[in-house]
Parts: C-alpha cells; sequence; structure tokens
C-alpha cells in the first residue's frame, strides 16, 4: 500500500450504546453509517464502496439506498474491520471506488432482530473443540492464558491488574459503560466465569455500532474533519482451532500482522504515542504488549502494573477504557478504530498530549486472526 494514500474522514459510533432494546441490528448499522457519514461532511450518494463483517453487505447498502461499485464482507471475528480497512484502501488506490463506508453493528445484549450465526463458523471447531465443551470465548481463550500463567508465574493479581488500569482509562469517558474505579480485590471477589476469567475480566455484552469512511488523502483534506492517514497495516492468520496455535503463550497472528504493520508503516516502537489492543478479556493486552513487540516475552504484565499503559505512563493503551469497561458489541475492532481516530483527531475524551502516531491491533477468532493498523495526523 502507498502510505497515507488514503484517510479515515468520517468515524462515528451509534448514537447511543449499551443497552438499546428498541434498535434492531440493521437500524444500528444505519445510525452509525449516517453519523460517519454526517461527521464526514458528505451524502449517501457519494458512498460507492460498503464493507462490514457478520452481516450482508448487500442488505446494508441497499437498506441506506447505496449502489456501490465495491463489496467486502470478510468477517474472521473482531479484526475484521482492521482488515476491511486494509482491503478499502487497496481499492481505493486501485481506482475501483473512489468513498468507502465500513459499518458494525449488533444487538449483542438486547438481540433484537439480531442474526444469529455461528460466532466463528468452522468446520474444524464443530469437530473437533465443541464436542469437548470448547464452545464460547471464555472455554476457549482459558486455554493459553493458563499455559501462559504456568511459565512465566503470572499471577491472578497481575492479571487483575489489566482490568483496574482499563477502568482508570474509562472513568474519564463519558460514553463509557462502566467509569467507577475499581481495585485488584474487587476483579478478584467478582464472579467466576472460567477459570482464571472473572466477570471483571471479561469483556461487556452490549448493543451498539460504529462506521468509518474512507476516501483518498487529497480529497479528505478538503472535508470537514481533520483526516486520519493509513500509515501502515499487517494481517495474519494462525488456526481456526484454540488446540493448534503453535505456542500457546504468543500468537503468530499477532507477530506477524504487527511486524508487517511496522515495516510497512517504517516505524519504530519509539514512534509510537497512543496503543489500542483489542481486549475481550484481561490476558489480551498482555500478549498484545510481547507478540507487537513493545516488551520482551514475560515482561508485559509487569510492564502494566508498574503504570506505563496508564494515564500518564509512557504508553497510553486501550484510552476509551477496552472492551472491559468501555463497551463490546461481540466484535470489538471497531471501537478500538474509533478510539485511535479520536486520538489523532485530538477530541478523545482522554486525550494523549501531542500524539501523532496510533497503533491499532486486533483479534479474531480466538486468536486466529489478526489484523495491525498504524495511523497518524500527519503526511
Amino acid at each position: 500500500m502507498s502510505n497515507n494514500s488514503v484517510a479515515i474522514t468520517g468515524a462515528s459510533e451509534t448514537t447511543e450504546l449499551g443497552k438499546i432494546p428498541y434498535s434492531s441490528q440493521l437500524q444500528l448499522h444505519a445510525d452509525a453509517a449516517l453519523n460517519a457519514i454526517e461527521d464526514a461532511g458528505l451524502n449517501l450518494k457519494d458512498i460507492d464502496g460498503i464493507g462490514t463483517a457478520g452481516h450482508n453487505p448487500v442488505e446494508i447498502s441497499h437498506y441506506l439506498g447505496i449502489n456501490p461499485v465495491w463489496l467486502d464482507g470478510t468477517s474472521v471475528g473482531g479484526c475484521s474491520f482492521m482488515l476491511l480497512v486494509n482491503h478499502a484502501v487497496a481499492a481505493i488506490n486501485a481506482g475501483i471506488c473512489s468513498t468507502v463506508l465500513i459499518t458494525h453493528a449488533e444487538s449483542g445484549r438486547s438481540k433484537n432482530r439480531h442474526i444469529e450465526r455461528p460466532l466463528f463458523p468452522s468446520a474444524f471447531q464443530q469437530e473437533f473443540e465443541q464436542p469437548f465443551g470448547v464452545t464460547t470465548p471464555p472455554t476457549m481463550f482459558t486455554i493459553p492464558v493458563l499455559r501462559y500463567m504456568k511459565d512465566f508465574s503470572l499471577t491472578e493479581e497481575k492479571l487483575a491488574t489489566v482490568s483496574v488500569v482499563q477502568r482508570e482509562w474509562a472513568s474519564k469517558n463519558p460514553r463509557a459503560t462502566f467509569q467507577e474505579l475499581i481495585t485488584v480485590d474487587d476483579v478478584l471477589t467478582s464472579k467466576m466465569i472460567c477459570y482464571p476469567f472473572r466477570l471483571l475480566m471479561c469483556c461487556l455484552v452490549s448493543d451498539g455500532g460504529g462506521a468509518l469512511i474512507l476516501t483518498k488523502s487529497e480529497r479528505a483534506r478538503d472535508l470537514r474533519q481533520r483526516p486520519v492517514y493509513i500509515r501502515g497495516f499487517g494481517e495474519s492468520g494462525e488456526a481456526p482451532l484454540i488446540s493448534q496455535m503453535t505456542d500457546f503463550t504468543s500468537s503468530r497472528a499477532f507477530r506477524v500482522s504487527g511486524k508487517r504493520a511496522f515495516e510497512n508503516a517504517n516505524i519504530t516502537h519509539k514512534d509510537v504515542d497512543h496503543l489500542m489492543i483489542y481486549d475481550a478479556f484481561a490476558h489480551l493486552p498482555i500478549y498484545g504488549l510481547e507478540d507487537l513487540g513493545f516488551v520482551k516475552k514475560g515482561e508485559a504484565a509487569d510492564f502494566i502494573a508498574e503504570g506505563n499503559t496508564s494515564i500518564g505512563g509512557v504508553l497510553p493503551t486501550n484510552t476509551n477504557g477496552g472492551g472491559l469497561s468501555y463497551m463490546h458489541s461481540g466484535m470489538y475492532g471497531m471501537y478500538a478504530i474509533q478510539e485511535g481516530v479520536r486520538q489523532m483527531r485530538g477530541t478523545a475524551s482522554a486525550q494523549v498530549r501531542g500524539a501523532k502516531i496510533s497503533v491499532v491491533h486486533g483479534v479474531g477468532g480466538m486468536f486466529s486472526a489478526a489484523g495491525t493498523l498504524v495511523l497518524t495526523n500527519e503526511l
């Protein structure tokens, strides 16, 4: 891809987040899409490309009255929206389309006309894991984290610290679902879900959505918002079965996508001012920090506990409160991108002063896929 050739010029979430029982999943898609189009200062007629995950993009385009010349329905779990950004950049640079809408929505909590589908459709999962009880994210993610805890002496207290730090960021965000500060004891005395995960180590289940508008950078500079440029990207996949990870303590998809994104963007870790790591569960920021190369293997928990990712830390991370405290409607990647955009625009609730480069990383399908974006507000 050509660095900074395409920009995010519209970015917005649904008008409400959390519990929205009166809106269907399709209505949430439309709400987010119209908000993002308005944010960019454009109209529906300006959109000629559409991408989404977990929902038929043709249905969304029809509902909105858009006649697209480019469609993408890539769905590999929560990082799908990172991949869709990359695919949209390629399509725009190739001249296939000029202005792309990427939209996400789920009635995850209220289930109002929610599309019921296999969480991550996989014949292998249905044959070899689900019959033995490995069926949902808590029962899948526990397998690798238990190995990590054993190999690197990660304590439950250190794991709980991730949730505490996320809540500190959420306390600064009026849109966050949970804003009240918590302690390690609060986390460790919350309801056990699936060992070692307790309730406050698990993501929220919310209603909501978000959308992005992408177009050529030259055009974006003449639109309403400060452009946020796509400087680099990496994507990768490992295995559809959690049991087939090469190493339970590290994600190959994380490592490959991160390395490619940094190389593509021509940056080093010292250049990064802001970081978003998909946090469906409390261990994911630990894996992300290590597999993306910000710290060495086995050091991420201490790095977090020492305040490095907190407010005022050297690497502000998950500054909206993350999936643990902000919101999580089923596939969180869109919300991580939204916060990266806000930070690069200078409009975030807990703004990182002087931030110029944001890395946004997402996981899909329990370590099976990953996408890493590098965003910047400078050409």
